[in-house]
């Protein structure tokens, strides 16, 4: 059985308001299906193992949309985040916890991709933490920035200077051997000690980098897009066109 999934659903989506007035993020159309439904569609091409989702805003209506698009083959489950509208994706982390006692892929609700992604994540050199990156011409302060060295991670974070970007992470993230513990480590500390400056989860990959351990896979040239706001949710509809 390969690793487990997990993915971050438990946010509201402000920036789309006023569609997310009442309809959680993950449940809005993108080429005639709810973006969860993309991603559990990617997910069923591979071995992997249970995948859970955290839900929080709407959590009932994920829950009951999941049940009617779940892929046969996947083992699909949820856990609910409580403080979903007082904290950032750190505590969405914390809330699956328990799926991190092996291998784990750790995906933001956001990010719709072709399966060709995952692949290459999953065939990426075996470091205790993956990465996935992809690179372009120029980067902005929305932008989760990675600086690194070849393929090892060296910084990231939205706060790093554009001038010292050489990628952006796309919002998956592959934990295998010694990477589960220590991330579920790392996280643990960084939630009993709320530092102001570490509000996301790759706050806590940031740290990990520090030690060697943090490698990036990229994805350049494969299909994939982070949906923030109207505009990228009228993008995705136009790329998944032809997936």
């Amino acid at each position: 059985m390969g690793p487990n999934v997990i993915i971050l659903n438990a946010g509201q989506g402000k920036r789309l308001l006023p569609l997310t007035e009442e309809t959680p993020k993950c449940l809005l159309d993108v080429g005639g299906k709810p973006m969860i439904a993309w991603q559990l569609q990617a997910l069923s091409s591979f071995d992997v193992g249970r995948v859970t989702i955290v839900v929080g805003f709407g959590a009932e209506k994920v829950r009951s949309c999941i049940a009617s698009i779940r892929p046969p083959s996947l083992e699909v489950t949820t856990v609910f985040n409580a403080d979903f509208d007082k904290a950032d994706n750190l505590v969405s982390c914390w809330a699956a916890r328990d799926e991190m006692d092996k291998d784990f892929l750790l995906l933001n609700g956001d990010t719709l991709f072709r399966p060709e992604v995952l692949k290459r994540l999953l065939e990426s050199r075996p470091a205790a933490v993956t990465v996935t990156i992809d690179r372009k011409r120029a980067y902005d302060a929305d932008d989760m920035k990675v600086q690194c060295d070849g393929a090892l991670l060296q910084r990231i974070g939205k706060e790093l200077p554009l001038t010292a970007a050489d990628a952006e992470a796309i919002g998956i993230l592959y934990c295998r051997g010694e990477g589960h513990r220590l991330f579920r480590q790392q996280l643990q500390q960084a939630v009993a000690k709320p530092d102001p400056s570490v509000r996301w989860y790759l706050s806590v990959v940031d740290r990990l980098a520090e030690r060697g351990i943090v490698e990036v896979a990229s994805v350049e040239g494969l299909e994939w897009i982070e949906i923030d706001d109207e505009a990228d949710l009228r993008e995705a509809a136009r790329v998944v066109a032809s997936w």
